[in-house]
């Protein structure tokens, strides 16, 4: 819900409509990454710090400098709050702005997924490790080699490969990188290197990491996201390309690539036969929620899917400040998702 018509939410209302409540209410947290692990669900979002700055369209109203990981014993019990489980300090390469990260598994270690900017105040992505899902992370010294933008979700296919997928528009810089190098011009503006409205959307990217789980094995490659007929979106359809908020999940064979439209505030999928696509568009998971971003997981909870959220009803619209939200979904027998709505009419 776009941030011009929170002025006008009567907060309480609001929240007796919402399909779910916060998480947790003791701090504000954003772009829940949920997974299961041994049982047990774990959801590694951001944390919501207010920077004291005017809100702009490059995010630097977005003070994150820590993460916390929270768990559950199930998707209706109570989110527990483990601590910090890193902080910007304890990463050698990286100065501010710790966004949205992830998490995976493999043979009992964890690694915790992050974007970070360095101290040339361009985005990349690091990665932790820890032999708990809770942390504390020791990070790597060095950023990953190649990375670049923001919002990193790691999928574990069934052949135990692991993706990457990642990117983000404006404030996540990957309208920089569209010759391969960053583009440091016009730092104020976050739409001067966009492609034309009839021109291909810009496209996020996947990469698949080698066996250590700390590089990636090969370079990272744009995803095509197709209409029907086989095109690629355009930049100016607003409603359905891809703006940030990468995630991948796996439903009967097929590759569900989930996405957030950003300024326009869907949660958008797209279904392909490979963890590379292409994928064609297939419509909403999510309508708008109230405040200016969107931002989801998808996760599979003893045999239910569960989408993993967030809104800005905790902190009453600030839109910087933000609450994690889940509610289930459905995935119907053609293989579509059905359309949930945050707040009921």
């Amino acid at each position: 819900m776009p941030e011009d018509s929170i002025e006008n939410i009567d907060f309480d209302k609001l929240n007796e409509k919402a399909i779910s409540q916060p998480l947790i209410k003791h701090i504000y947290t954003a772009d829940p990454s949920a997974h299961v692990f041994n049982g047990k669900i774990y959801i590694y979002p951001s944390h919501d710090i207010d920077a004291g700055e005017a809100f702009d369209d490059l995010g630097s109203h977005f003070a994150m400098e820590d993460y916390h990981v929270l768990s559950m014993d199930s998707v209706d019990g109570a989110a527990v709050d483990h601590g910090i489980a890193l902080h910007v300090e304890d990463v050698p390469w990286a100065e501010r702005q710790m966004w949205a990260p992830d998490a995976a598994q493999k043979k009992g270690t964890y690694y915790l997924y992050f974007p970070a900017k360095d101290y040339d105040g361009i985005f990349r992505i690091g990665v932790a490790v820890s032999n708990s899902p809770t942390g504390p992370f020791i990070p790597q010294p060095y950023a990953i080699k190649d990375s670049f933008s923001i919002d990193p979700a790691v999928f574990e296919d069934e052949d135990g490969s692991y993706y990457m997928y990642f990117g983000g528009l404006w404030g996540g810089q990957l309208q920089r990188w569209r010759t391969g190098e960053f583009n440091a011009s016009n730092p104020e503006s976050p739409t001067a290197h966009f492609p034309k409205d009839d021109e291909p959307a810009l496209l996020p990217y996947v990469a698949k990491l080698d066996d250590t789980m700390l590089e990636f094995a090969e370079k990272p490659r744009p995803i095509e996201i197709l209409d029907n007929e086989g095109k690629l979106l355009l930049t100016g359809d607003n409603d359905r390309r891809f703006f940030e908020a990468a995630w991948m999940h796996k439903h009967q064979e097929k590759y569900y690539f989930s996405y957030s439209t950003g300024d326009t505030h869907f949660i958008c999928y797209a279904i392909g036969d490979t963890p590379y696509g292409p994928f064609v568009y297939k419509g909403r998971i999510l309508e708008p929620v109230v405040g200016w971003t969107s931002h989801h997981s998808v996760c599979k909870v003893d045999g239910k899917w569960f989408l993993f959220y967030h809104d800005s009803s905790l902190s009453k619209g600030v839109t910087h400040l933000r609450c994690i939200k889940v509610a289930e979904i459905e995935h119907l027998s053609d293989g579509s998702i059905k359309t949930l709505k945050p707040y009921n009419d």
